[in-house]
């Protein structure tokens, strides 16, 4: 009867049936798996197709940090927090280039975030998502053409 008690007394103090894993997983794991599981292009890769009627530029940086440092020009905004909400066809707020099946390049300020994006709309269904490697920072670097800050510093 002891043993039973013991074993008992275990098993109920290591979680039962009910023990979850608590392992934590860090951004960095999160960048890790985006970055082996999506598409992503370089600055020269990405300038080449500014004009190019099948591709739509997504900036999902705030709309603070477009107002200071300007945006790629034509890009539209949406910003990371309600991106699932923009691409999901059964929401409310969907937004039509999300599902037009035309090349889709997400880029934030240094390519953390929109490789997260990417990954997020990759996972959502979506046909084409792009990573810009290095983001706006490395799109600026490179001379790319930008819409200018509507903010004076």
């Amino acid at each position: 009867m002891r043993v039973l008690i013991v074993a008992l007394i275990t098993f109920i103090s290591l979680g039962g049936c009910s023990r979850q894993d608590t392992t934590f997983k860090s951004v960095d794991d999160y960048k890790a798996e985006a970055t082996s599981s999506v598409v992503s292009y370089n600055t020269q890769q990405a300038l080449g197709l500014v004009n190019d009627d099948s591709v739509i530029f997504v900036d999902v940086r705030e709309s603070e940090e477009l107002a200071k440092g300007g945006t790629i020009e034509g890009a539209i905004h949406v910003p990371r927090g309600v991106l699932e909400f923009y691409i999901d066809p059964m929401s409310s707020m969907h937004m039509d280039i999300f599902s037009s099946g035309k090349k889709v390049i997400f880029y934030c300020q240094g390519g953390g975030r929109s490789l997260l994006a990417t990954k997020l709309a990759q996972d959502m269904g979506m046909e084409n998502p792009v990573n810009l490697e290095g983001g706006f920072r490395a799109w600026s670097e490179a001379g790319g053409s930008i819409t200018p800050p509507t903010e004076k510093e």
